[in-house]
């Protein structure tokens, strides 16, 4: 049975739209309810929107209507309400947000008990359990403090004073993380400049954060910092600056995490689980240190999901989502940062130096935004588009195209020998588009 709310990352949307509104984040408590057996406490947390507030009200109305004890943990990141869940016993976890999204969009995402994210079948369950009228949203929802114990629990992960003489850029994209990472780094010694760091309701995301790292690595470079870290706006994922201000993405991370673990025999299977996003030179790097790769499709639950299976602790996309699995049941943005950090003060090297472990095959993306998103084997054009492209390009390189989960775009990637095939390439698919598609 396919989801009709639920894409990649839970449910999300335009804030006052069809979905993303009261009436229907009420409905969508209480089918969650009852789906996690309308008996004990749900742990509720939001980002810094300005519609979050109404919205943890209307999902906790539903929650109570099924039977559940809901507990508010106000703002924090979704790692922190992952890791809450887990430790307290808490048989369901909820995150108000819209992550990387703009502000006007909000979404709501579910973990279980485990801290986990649910699997497709658990949200198709759900969607079933919708009752067809909402009920009237809480007016309190009981308040209690989650961010001591995930801010102590960070903290452990480097030791004492280890960032004693560091100067770090960090930009919290005026999200969910405003209030913890800068309070871990500073704790560690670190001498934090900040920027994203003003949320007001509206500014989330606003040319800061993971998905704008232009004003970090000026910053870096003009404060003279060690490193930059940039959060999205529920803080689950992580982009750095090297000290030279050029950016790294969530492949060059997992690609340092893993060749310092698989040289110190600690990565766990000797596996590293990625996304069909992720770059083929990541392949490469990993098996040139003696791993191995196992690819997804898109979604760090997947990715989570295949950790599971294969026994890994290590795994994440390239778009920052790091999941630590030893020290965090979600990704983390934070958890990312501090561990990139540890295998610096390990091997006495700048990031800029270890960022080589990874050499990128050529690659290039485009988001489309479209009217609406069709079934891709119905789209006959881009179909024969896409295998035409694919058969060109052989072994020395491939083709992704796939419609995103949260948002109405059509995303496109390909790989190839050189720049100039792959930006040729990218053409041949936008019109191809354009000939199927409502392009916006």
């Amino acid at each position: 049975m396919k989801r009709i709310y639920f894409g990649t990352d839970g449910v999300r949307g335009p804030y006052g739209g069809p979905v993303v509104n009261e009436a229907f984040a009420a409905r969508l408590g209480q089918a969650a309810g009852l789906w996690a057996g309308g008996r004990g406490r749900v742990l509720i947390g939001r980002d810094t929107r300005s519609s979050g507030d109404a919205l943890v009200r209307a999902v906790a109305a539903g929650l109570a209507a099924a039977g559940l004890k809901p507990v508010s943990l106000g703002v924090l990141p979704t790692p922190a309400v992952a890791r809450a869940v887990r430790m307290t016993g808490a048989v369901l976890g909820v995150v108000v947000t819209a992550s990387h999204n703009p502000a006007p969009d909000n979404g709501i995402k579910f973990f279980a008990g485990t801290g986990i994210k649910l699997t497709d079948e658990d949200e198709v369950r759900i969607e079933s359990l919708l009752p067809d009228e909402a009920c009237t949203p809480l007016a309190v929802v009981p308040a209690q403090d989650g961010v001591a114990d995930y801010i102590l629990a960070a903290g452990r992960l480097l030791p004492a004073d280890a960032l004693a003489d560091w100067r770090v850029v960090l930009d919290t994209a005026n999200g969910a993380t405003v209030g913890t990472s800068p309070v871990v780094l500073r704790a560690l010694g670190a001498e934090v400049v900040g920027i994203g760091n003003v949320p007001d309701g509206h500014n989330i995301n606003a040319g800061v954060g993971s998905e704008h790292p232009g004003e970090l690595g000026a910053l870096v470079v003009a404060a003279g910092a060690r490193i930059g870290i940039a959060h999205d706006g529920d803080g689950d994922r992580c982009v750095l600056c090297d000290e030279t201000g050029s950016a790294l993405d969530g492949d060059e991370i997992l690609a340092i995490l893993a060749r310092h673990a698989l040289g110190r025999s600690q990565l766990a299977s000797a596996t590293l689980v990625v996304t069909v996003q992720s770059n083929l030179g990541v392949d490469a790097a990993i098996a040139a240190a003696g791993g191995r790769v196992v690819r997804t499709p898109v979604g760090d639950r997947y990715v989570i999901e295949r950790m599971l299976a294969e026994g890994a602790t290590l795994g994440g996309e390239s778009s920052g989502h790091i999941i630590c699995s030893d020290t965090s049941p979600t990704g983390d943005g934070l958890v990312a940062a501090l561990k990139v950090i540890e295998v610096m003060l390990a091997e006495g090297r700048p990031l800029s130096e270890l960022r080589r472990v990874l050499r990128k095959f050529p690659q290039g993306t485009r988001n489309l935004k479209v009217r609406e998103k069709r079934d891709l084997p119905g789209c006959a054009t881009l179909s024969e588009a896409i295998a035409a492209l694919e058969a060109d390009l052989g072994a020395h390189g491939r083709v992704l195209v796939r419609f995103s989960g949260t948002e109405a775009k059509l995303r496109l990637l390909v790989e190839g020998p050189d720049d100039d095939i792959v930006s040729a390439g990218l053409e041949r698919l936008v019109r191809a588009a354009a000939v199927d598609l409502e392009l916006l």
